[in-house]
């Protein structure tokens, strides 16, 4: 949970639950979550994974998962980063401007 408390700090707009941050429109929510690594050959000191989840909301209001990628980078600028650029490839628009 370490990692996604410092990434509120790049994502203000996004809501931490106590498990996951969400981001969420009239048409869109995006989840973030953090995981541990399960390969226990690799260093302690690896970074944690992000699962960065899309959900699309349907005309009568249901969520539909959609994309999804996991993320497992060293540094929290670039973590952060690339989960926006990819969040805004995903959805189709700026995650700062339209995800609040």
């Amino acid at each position: 949970m370490e990692t996604l408390k410092l990434l509120r700090d790049y994502f203000p707009m996004a809501v931490f639950t106590g498990k996951c941050l969400v981001f969420i429109s009239e048409d869109w929510r995006v989840e973030l979550t953090e995981h541990k690594d399960s390969d226990f050959t690799k260093s302690e000191n690896s970074p944690s994974i992000i699962r960065v989840r899309i959900f699309k909301r349907t005309l009568e209001g249901d969520l539909i998962p959609g994309h999804y990628e996991d993320f497992q980078l060293a540094s929290l600028g670039e973590l952060a980063e690339q989960i926006e650029k990819y969040v805004q490839l995903a959805i189709g628009t700026n995650l700062r401007e339209n995800i609040e």
